[in-house]
């Protein structure tokens, strides 16, 4: 879906550069960023809103998101020589897709110690290399996650792989250019699970007693009038931003990855 707009939205938001998000700061996670080639390349950042935040109200608040003024000179982004900038520009269409959010436990990723893809002690089995577009494949879980024809792509459906947890694990597996993958399973799941705490809100209902997931996720890419700026001006499956939002709180967590060179400093 693209979004169109003046920028006479009834939103106005406001950076939180207080905000931490300790998934991304710890020294387990940096060091697994370095390894995974996405550290100083990914960036998670907080907005408030000052109104109510309604689902069939998206398209007035993306536009008034990327036209605010101080998202606009806060909201980080690399540019083509990889320096951190901010977006300043103004923009005219935003396009979106909107993101299930629905997981709470990661047990969903159970499925992954089957024969084949993940053995018991959580080492990920290797097969012969080979490419999906420029991805190196070297073993079955990158299959799972990229190869339609693969034996085991079917353990996670259309729909589970719709999923923002699913999107979150497959995009750390995946990594940055020059990224040296994991034998073991277990990075990416605490990895997968520290952020995705960090960024998704919950809630228990006072009969049941459940949690469940008040966040809703957006995938966006924004355009001015020179074309595609945001998350970058070229298109990569590894380089996204989404936004999710806690309408409760009124606050919008973006998580920012442009593809590319670690820079291998904080």
């Amino acid at each position: 879906m693209s979004a169109r707009g003046d920028e006479g939205s009834r939103y106005a938001f406001h950076h939180l550069p207080q905000k931490n998000f300790p998934s991304l700061e710890s020294r387990d996670t940096r060091d697994r960023l370095v390894k995974w080639s996405m550290d100083g390349r990914i960036i998670a950042q907080a907005f408030s809103f000052d109104q109510n935040f309604k689902g069939y109200q998206q398209e007035d608040f993306l536009m008034g998101f990327f036209n605010d003024p101080d998202v606009n000179t806060n909201l980080k982004m690399l540019s083509s020589s990889g320096q951190w900038t901010t977006l300043n520009t103004s923009v005219k269409k935003v396009e979106v897709k909107n993101i299930l959010c629905t997981k709470v436990s990661m047990s969903f990723f159970d499925r992954l110690y089957c024969e084949g893809v993940v053995r018991e002690n959580g080492y990920i089995v290797k097969c012969f290399d080979e490419y999906c577009d420029d991805t190196l494949i070297a073993d079955e879980l990158r299959k799972v996650l990229l190869l339609e024809d693969s034996d085991h792509f079917d353990l996670f459906s259309l729909s589970d792989r719709e999923e923002f947890l699913f999107c979150l694990f497959k995009h750390l597996c995946l990594g940055g250019t020059l990224c040296q993958y994991e034998d073991d399973l277990g990075p990416y799941l605490e990895t997968t699970k520290a952020l995705y705490k960090d960024l998704v809100s919950v809630q228990k209902d006072p009969e049941t007693k459940e949690i469940n997931i008040i966040s809703t996720v957006f995938k966006v890419s924004a355009y001015d009038a020179r074309g595609l700026c945001y998350p970058s001006s070229s298109s990569h499956e590894q380089t996204f931003a989404y936004l999710i939002v806690n309408p409760l709180k009124r606050h919008v967590y973006v998580l920012y990855h442009s593809f590319g060179t670690s820079s291998f400093c904080n």
